[in-house]
């Protein structure tokens, strides 16, 4: 059966900042939907404004010039930051909050997202960065009654983690031997999640993603029909310089032709006036 382009909705577009370390582990995620446009920041250019959600994932500790705070022994940072993906990740959470999209944010992404919201960290923390922490499950946490992810144990592995709390975040699980926190949500808004541990590594996180990327394609249906409706709403003057709609000039000159040609007739059979 044949299908009508009504029937064909353009793929939701995803945000992100994705290490090339870190890109088997999400190529798994996305192949699970084949659905999504990635936009990987590292690789090309991104254009915010026409992204649906916005994925923050793990890397280097934040910049120092970024953090909300004194950073008394700079030596505890890991020297290894990345200043261009740090502004370029700021700038991106602020256009997504202003247009309320959806927004997960995975270990280092959960501390961008806090900081982003005036948020505090600890800057360097014992007993969290274990080698058996980073790929398995050992991790026990503590979870709040109301989340709606809640894991046991996860595979939690990191050295930095949240101080004071991001303006409207509200946590939702802990590690279960020192309280550090490990999940939060933004309080009234629709997706907006940070987690310390790293979903992308095992398949035991797979709801969480999917429930993400439920809402991905959600917010593509909603942009769509804005900006349907913003273009039904422009004038024919705003849409000159886009592609397929002639310029002031090329109108203009259409015009003076179809003049020209109209009138051409009646000057040829016009007495002469001496």
């Amino acid at each position: 059966m044949a299908i009508g382009k009504s029937q064909i909705r353009p793929m939701p577009n995803l945000a992100t900042w994705i290490r090339q370390k870190d890109a088997k582990s999400f190529r798994t995620i996305f192949a699970k939907h084949p659905e999504i446009k990635v936009w990987n920041a590292r690789t090309r250019n991104v254009p915010l404004d026409d992204m649906d959600g916005l994925l923050l994932s793990g890397g280097s500790d934040i910049s120092a010039e970024f953090l909300r705070q004194d950073v008394p022994d700079p030596s505890v940072l890991d020297g290894q930051n990345d200043p261009e993906r740090d502004r370029w990740e700021f700038q991106a959470v602020q256009n997504a909050l202003s247009r309320g999209l959806p927004i997960l944010a995975i270990c280092k992404g959960l501390q961008v997202f806090n900081v982003a919201l005036g948020g505090t960290l600890k800057l360097d923390i014992q007993g969290h960065n274990l080698p058996d922490q980073k790929q398995r499950d050992v991790q026990p946490l503590r979870n709040a009654r109301g989340a709606a992810h809640r894991f046991p144990k996860v595979n939690s592995a990191h050295h930095q983690a949240i101080e004071q709390l991001g303006n409207d975040l509200e946590v939702e699980a802990w590690a279960a031997h020192d309280d550090i926190i490990e999940q939060v949500r933004l309080r009234n808004y629709l997706f907006g999640l940070g987690v310390q541990y790293h979903p992308e590594r095992s398949r035991i996180y797979d709801s969480l993603f999917d429930d993400f990327f439920a809402q991905l394609e959600s917010t593509n249906i909603g942009n769509r029909s804005f900006r349907a409706k913003s273009r039904l709403q422009r004038s024919p003057e705003s849409f000159r310089g886009e592609p397929g709609f002639p310029s002031r000039s090329a109108t203009s000159k259409l015009f003076c032709g179809i003049l020209r040609l109209r009138f051409a007739p009646l000057r040829m059979t016009m007495p002469a006036i001496l």
